[in-house]
């Protein structure tokens, strides 16, 4: 029988350095924090940098094209991403960098960290207390079934073709987001229509508090709050929730169908989260809709919104907050609604074909995740 062996025995884990913020600079050695690894790649910020001369005293901080890096901090922790880069980055503290050593295929310890295996170890060793840790040694005990270099080899090359699948279909759904976008742009931007504040032609309204011991319980009225729009990633519309209440207490912010709905405090401002809705709906007090009224079509006001970076718009309180007075005086340009209906079943047609490709990736992706459980469990 196969036996297990720690990553430490194959893998080293090296810590970053503790850069002080007030002295990064621009444009020089780009240096990775926790914020850069997403969607397992590693982002360069140039307004983050360090010099030359730290580089080339310090060379075990330094990141070079290929390192598997993988963050140790936050909410992101256990997540990992390849650099790619021909330039060099230094290694910012609670991101640790994977030394590889000949015993282990570095595509194959990428999809090993990958594996909800590795996944669940995190869960189990990181979480427990307010700010999410883990440390190079913990990592370093992670262990898992060693096969050998050419076995590694051969599951790493399956698991290419699998995520080669994968990203081609991102990029499609991504192209086709992109499409609508253009054409919201060439049907409405710079054009001689009617302009009119947001509060004129749609309802602005919010939820309310809600004693969750009481109120909080079974009911056929579907219960929004910031964290149900946070599982649904890149979906345009909000179908289901963890919650649902009485129609009798859900009225005190009741919302109906086909309404554009948003955070309105805190962090989840920026995330550009927004949905429409697709049933009638109650939110609670962090969440701001926007009803439209007849003159307005709800996907032309969706992608109206798309197009607002709604951080810009909050107060300055220390902690980011949307009102009425934020948004209403928006200023929306008003086509006929036959132009709007035109455009419409234009977001129609492109939406069924992402529906067919998002099928195919949730397909793709849960044969991923069954090789995954075959080789790494």
């Amino acid at each position: 029988m196969m036996e297990k062996v720690r990553l430490g025995e194959v893998c080293k884990i090296q810590g970053g350095y503790a850069f002080k913020s007030n002295q990064f600079q621009k444009n020089n050695i780009p240096i990775i924090r926790i914020g850069n690894i997403q969607e397992n790649k590693v982002l360069i910020d140039n307004n983050i940098c360090y010099t030359k001369e730290f580089l080339n005293s310090h060379p075990e901080f330094e990141i070079k094209d290929g390192d598997l890096l993988i963050a140790m901090s936050g909410a992101t922790v256990g997540k990992v991403g390849i650099y790619s880069s021909k330039e060099s980055a230094l290694l910012n503290q609670r991101v640790g960098k994977f030394i590889i050593t000949d015993k282990i295929d570095s595509r194959y310890l990428y999809f090993l960290l990958l594996s909800p295996f590795f996944e669940k170890f995190i869960l189990n060793n990181a979480f427990g207390c307010a700010q999410p840790n883990i440390s190079n040694k913990q990592i370093e005990e992670f262990r898992f079934y060693k096969y050998s270099i050419e076995k590694q080899i051969e599951i790493a090359d399956k698991l290419d073709k699998v995520q080669e699948i994968i990203d081609f279909r991102k990029k499609q759904i991504k192209e086709l987001d992109e499409l609508i976008k253009s054409m919201f742009a060439e049907m409405f931007e710079n054009k001689n229509y009617k302009i009119k504040r947001i509060d004129e032609v749609a309802i602005l309204k919010s939820g309310v508090t809600f004693n969750k011991k009481f109120e909080l319980s079974e009911g056929d009225l579907l219960y929004c709050k910031v964290s149900d729009m946070n599982l649904l990633e890149n979906e345009k519309y909000m179908m289901k929730s963890k919650t649902y209440v009485s129609k009798e207490i859900g009225f005190k912010s009741y919302i109906p169908a086909n309404s554009v709905i948003f955070p309105k405090r805190g962090g989840a401002i920026g995330t550009n989260k927004k949905r429409i809705l697709k049933k009638d709906t109650c939110v609670d007090l962090n969440i701001m809709a926007v009803i439209p009224k007849e003159i307005i079509d709800i996907q032309y006001l969706y992608y109206y919104f798309i197009n607002i970076d709604l951080a810009t718009l909050c107060d300055g309180s220390a902690v980011p907050q949307l009102n009425n007075k934020n948004i209403g005086p928006l200023e929306i340009a008003v086509p006929s609604i036959e132009n709007q209906n035109k455009f419409a079943k234009i977001v129609e047609q492109i939406d069924k074909q992402k529906i067919t490709l998002e099928k195919n990736l949730k397909e793709t992706e849960e044969l991923q995740e069954s090789l995954m459980n075959k080789y790494f469990n």
